[in-house]
């Protein structure tokens, strides 16, 4: 019993093919200007970039002053938390590549404002010791 081999594909017609290589050189032409552009609107914000930029500086700094992210999520509430972590977990392994020792921040707690100081009571002259305070009207 023989096996029966199909027939290769016959190549297309000629007028055909000419076509069809027209078609894609015109295609190629018409896009290849586009190839190198940014269309707007397609790419991430500038805006966006930049906060999350900004986030990663402050959660680096927080490592470098040895801060606990806990800290730093409370004193950077509008600051993206992932981005926050993602800057102190670099700094992390940075200064321990490098074996940099953290600089302890100065501002370690949010102080409150200072109560205003509370007047004295004032003495009467009955009230004086040993000529500690005289009364105007004793002058003479």
């Amino acid at each position: 019993m023989s096996k029966l081999h199909p027939l290769p594909p016959s190549p297309p017609p000629p007028r055909r093919l000419a076509r069809t290589g027209a078609r894609l050189v015109c295609l190629a032409l018409l896009l290849a200007p586009l190839a190198g552009c940014e269309i707007p609107g397609l790419g991430p914000d500038a805006r966006t970039l930049q906060r999350e930029a900004e986030a990663k500086a402050i959660g680096g700094a927080c490592r470098h002053a040895l801060r606990g992210l806990e800290d730093c999520f409370t004193l950077n509430p509008k600051a993206g938390k992932a981005a926050i972590f993602a800057g102190w977990k670099d700094m992390d392994l940075y200064m321990r590549e490098n074996k940099i020792e953290g600089a302890p921040s100065v501002l370690t707690q949010l102080e409150k404002p200072a109560e205003p100081a509370k007047p004295k009571p004032r003495r009467n002259a009955d009230e004086a010791e040993d000529g500690d305070s005289r009364s105007r009207s004793n002058r003479g």
